[in-house]
C-alpha cells in the first residue's frame, strides 16, 4: 500500500469526517467489492466512490 492511503485515512479521522464514509473510502480505494445493497448509506458510497477516483471530493460533506 502505498503512503497515500495512510496519509489519507488519518487526514479524514482528524477532520471527524463520518466513519462510514471512511470505510467507504477504504474499500473503494482497495479495490473491494461493494456493501450489500441493505447496508449502503450515503456516507460508504460517497465514500466508495472517492476512494475508487483516489480523491475525498465529498468528504466534507460528511464530518461531524
Amino acid at each position: 500500500m502505498t503512503d497515500i492511503y495512510y496519509e489519507t485515512v488519518d487526514r479524514l479521522e482528524k477532520m471527524g469526517v463520518d466513519r462510514e464514509y471512511i470505510i467507504g473510502w477504504m474499500g473503494g480505494f482497495m479495490n473491494n467489492p461493494p456493501r450489500e445493497e441493505q447496508r449502503l448509506t450515503e456516507a460508504y458510497s460517497a465514500g466508495y466512490e472517492d476512494g475508487q477516483n483516489q480523491s475525498t471530493d465529498s468528504a466534507d460533506k460528511f464530518q461531524h
